[in-house]
C-alpha cells in the first residue's frame, strides 16, 4: 500500500510543506527513517532529527518552528501523535484479513459460526459455541463449550476461553490470555487440616471494544459474573480476580492485580504493578501511579501514588524525607545522648 503526501494531508486535515506527490508505504521513528517511510515530530527538542532523517514525509506539530528548510516533505497538523494514531488505524484496517476454516481446526458440529470467519489450524471450538460474523480465531486458540463471541473479534494464538463466558463485539484478546479460569476460592477445613475448594460456577462477561494484552487472566466468578465493561484496555500480565467489575474505558498497565469482589469505576488509569485489595470500591477517574498499593476504597476524581495512596505532592515530599531518615536517625540518637548527659548533671 502506498500513499502520497496529498492523500495523507486530506485524510488528516494537514498542510503540506514540500512535495505533495511524495509517497510512503511504511512507518518509522524519525531517528530511524528510511526512504518511503512516514515519521512524526511532536516535540521541538527532537527537531534536530529532521536534518538527518531519511523519511520521505514527516508529520509535525504546527506549533514547532524550524530555523531552516529540511529535506523531507512536512505535513503540519495540530497534534502529530493523534494523526499518527489515525494513520496507523487506517493502515491496519487496510491489511487483508484471513478467512476460511483451516482443515486442521476442530469445530464442534453443535457450534454456530458466522460469516467471513477465520479459524486457524489446531484451534478448538466446543459444543454450543456461537461465533459472530467477521471474527478471527488464530491457531491453538481454545474456545470452550457454550462460549458466546460477538462480531469482529480477534482471538490470538494460545488463548483459552473457558466454558460459558461471553464476549461482545470487536473484542481483542492477545496470545496466552486465559478468560474464565477458576477464581481463587478456598476455605480452610479444621477437621481435615486442608483447604476445601469452593466451586466457581459463574462466568466472565466482556463487553464491546475491550482489548486484553498477552498472558493476562480474568477469573470466572463464584456465582454470577466477573465483568469487564465496554472500552476497557488491559495491558499484558494483568490479573482480574473473581467477581470484580471493571468500569467502562478503564485502562491498566502491565502487572496490575485486582483482588476479588472489587468494583472499579469508569475512566480509571492504573500504572504498572498497581495492586488493588478485594471487596472495595474505586470511584470514577481515579489515576494511580505505578506500584501503588490500594488497601481501601477510593473516591472519584483523584490522582494518587504510593502505598497507601496519597496525593502526588505530599508523596514526593514524604519520599524526600524518607531519603534523609538515616541522617535524621543519627541526629536523633545524638540528641538523646545529650539530653541524658544534661539530666545526669542536674
Amino acid at each position: 500500500m502506498e500513499f502520497s503526501a496529498k492523500q495523507i494531508a486530506q485524510f488528516i486535515g494537514g498542510k503540506i510543506e514540500g512535495d505533495e506527490n511524495a509517497k510512503v508505504h511504511t512507518f518509522a521513528k524519525i531517528e530511524e527513517g528510511v526512504p518511503g517511510a512516514i515519521s512524526f515530530l511532536a516535540n521541538g527538542k527532537y527537531a534536530h532529527y529532521l536534518d538527518d532523517t531519511q523519511s520521505s514525509i514527516v508529520l509535525i506539530d504546527e506549533s514547532i518552528n524550524l530555523e531552516k528548510a529540511v529535506k523531507p516533505t512536512l505535513i503540519r497538523v495540530k497534534n502529530a501523535r493523534d494523526c499518527v494514531a489515525k494513520l496507523l488505524q487506517m493502515y491496519e484496517a487496510a491489511k487483508p484479513k484471513k478467512t476460511g476454516i483451516d482443515k486442521l481446526a476442530f469445530i464442534s458440529p453443535k457450534a454456530t459460526i458466522g460469516k467471513d470467519v477465520y479459524v486457524g489450524a489446531f484451534a478448538y471450538i466446543g459444543d454450543g459455541v456461537e461465533i459472530g460474523d467477521g471474527c478471527q480465531i488464530y491457531p491453538h486458540a481454545v474456545i470452550g463449550d457454550n462460549v458466546k463471541v460477538g462480531e469482529q473479534c480477534i482471538i490470538y494464538p494460545n488463548t483459552t476461553i473457558y466454558y460459558g463466558c461471553k464476549l461482545g463485539n470487536r473484542v481483542i484478546i492477545h496470545a496466552g490470555t486465559v478468560i474464565g479460569s477458576d477464581g481463587f476460592g478456598f476455605a480452610p477445613n479444621v477437621e481435615t487440616g486442608q483447604y476445601d475448594k469452593i466451586p466457581q460456577i459463574g462466568i466472565v462477561t466482556i463487553e464491546d471494544d475491550v482489548e486484553i494484552g498477552a498472558n493476562s487472566c480474568v477469573d470466572r466468578s463464584t456465582m454470577g459474573s466477573t465483568y469487564v465493561r465496554k472500552g476497557v484496555k488491559l495491558d499484558n500480565l494483568v490479573q482480574i480476580a473473581h467477581n470484580t467489575d471493571i468500569g467502562k474505558n478503564t485502562v491498566m498497565s502491565a502487572q496490575v492485580g485486582v483482588a476479588g469482589s472489587t468494583k472499579v469505576g469508569e475512566w480509571c488509569m492504573f500504572g504498572g504493578q498497581v495492586g488493588i485489595a478485594g471487596h472495595i470500591q474505586i470511584g470514577d477517574k481515579v489515576f494511580l501511579g505505578a506500584q501503588s498499593g490500594v488497601p481501601g476504597s477510593l473516591e472519584s476524581n483523584q490522582t494518587l501514588i504510593g502505598t497507601p495512596p496519597m496525593q502526588k505532592l505530599p508523596y514526593f515530599k514524604s519520599q524526600a524525607i524518607f531519603q534523609r531518615l538515616p541522617e535524621m536517625y543519627k541526629q536523633l540518637t545524638a540528641l538523646q545522648k545529650e539530653v541524658e548527659q544534661l539530666k545526669k548533671k542536674q
